[in-house]
């Protein structure tokens, strides 16, 4: 029981029994590649030192209890009759998970869980996904499932597509589920292949909360997805070959932009630029140019806040004051957008300053309080005790 700790602790102070596994799934921070992972692009994602704990034991009956200790709240339910929850939505990624598992006709039993950690709730480091993934991999290990990482990713994708309601791309999925330590990933959101690249050992990634929590449901992050699709549906009339606006050039959107009236033009020169500047920061990286990997989070940034129209003034406000303070290579907003947190990349010895600085200058231009995170580049979903 030692092994567990706290987490094994809570949860055999509310199930009254032990615990048989725990397990943890990382949160996630995009460093670039914001709303391209749809559009067939590249993203550049880390997992971080912040997680998901799920505390699991198996039971002999179809049934799944769970306790949230952020939510305080409770939910239980049938693997033989699962629907959506109106009364605790945080439980529809666990459901919509095991409904995608079981799609799959993979044998799962029922299990009860208490779901713990440190990852902030809807700050844009990717709970929704650290809590599918977390809960998926749970009852992989619980049944015996012989899965790999990507059918793992995908079917936690699958569920927040199918059964909560977001059209999103695979990049947290993927992310949380292979992350690799000290690393990031640049992963081609097309077909799936990825490398890690190594954090230069100079800088640090600091996130910073808003304090504006964002809901991708409500808000308008599946109509940018429906926007970029009909981009492609009014170029493909010229352009027949073009699968998604990962194949479409510079040259091209300039020579057809006629076809993309309102604002389906902004939209797409924001996905067009924004893939380009990840390969780009990609290579940054790996040859350690800091500064010019912080100029393309900046662009990302100004391109998220003017084409694709997703920043908000908090979020704006926290990278104005980053860019402006000593030791910040570059600072932009980061995951869906309305609202979250940035992302800034800073030299490890003005880190302490750069986060003192930031978080006072935005109590007095906002009146809201921020939260720092140094993140570090950590592993994917990962056993960490067992009975």
């Amino acid at each position: 029981m030692d092994t567990f700790g706290e987490p094994g602790e809570a949860f055999a102070a509310h199930f009254g029994s032990e615990p048989a596994m725990l397990v943890r799934a990382p949160g996630r921070v995009n460093l670039i590649g914001e709303h391209t992972d749809y559009n067939d692009g590249f993203v550049l994602p880390m997992a971080i030192d912040r997680s998901t704990l799920v505390v699991a034991r198996p039971r002999s009956d179809q049934m799944v209890q769970v306790y949230s200790t952020s939510m305080q709240a409770e939910d239980q339910f049938s693997l033989e009759t699962l629907e959506r929850s109106q009364t605790h939505p945080w439980s529809n990624y666990i459901r919509g998970m095991l409904k995608s598992m079981l799609a799959r006709d993979l044998h799962v039993q029922g299990a009860d869980l208490l779901i713990t950690g440190d990852l902030p709730v809807g700050g844009g480091l990717s709970s929704s996904a650290s809590l599918a993934i977390g809960v998926g991999y749970t009852f992989q290990l619980l049944n015996d499932l012989n899965l790999l990482g990507e059918e793992l990713a995908l079917l936690a994708q699958g569920a927040e597509q199918s059964f909560v309601g977001t059209q999103c791309g695979i990049m947290d999925q993927f992310i949380v589920t292979l992350g690799r330590a000290g690393h990031a990933m640049l992963l081609d959101c097309r077909d799936l292949s990825y490398r890690s690249i190594r954090l230069p050992a100079e800088a640090r990634v600091v996130v910073c909360d808003s304090g504006v929590r964002h809901q991708l449901v409500a808000s308008a992050y599946n109509e940018r997805r429906e926007a970029c699709h009909e981009a492609v549906r009014r170029l493909r009339t010229r352009l027949p070959r073009l699968m998604a606006l990962r194949d479409l050039t510079p040259t091209q959107l300039q020579a057809h932009a006629d076809l993309l009236t309102g604002k389906l033009l902004p939209r797409v020169r924001h996905v067009v630029t924004e893939i380009s500047r990840t390969v780009h920061a990609a290579a940054a990286m790996e040859h350690g140019d800091l500064a010019g990997f912080g100029q393309l989070m900046n662009a990302s940034h100004a391109s998220l806040r003017d084409d694709y129209e997703v920043s908000i003034p908090e979020l704006d406000t926290l990278v104005e004051l980053a860019c402006a303070l000593p030791g910040c290579y570059g600072s932009r907003m980061t995951g869906g957008g309305f609202g979250g947190s940035t992302v800034s990349l800073v030299a490890h010895d003005a880190v302490a300053t750069f986060e003192t600085e930031l978080r006072a200058g935005y109590q007095a231009r906002t009146g809201r309080e921020a939260h720092t995170l140094v993140c570090t580049p950590a592993e994917g979903v990962r056993l960490i005790a067992i009975a």
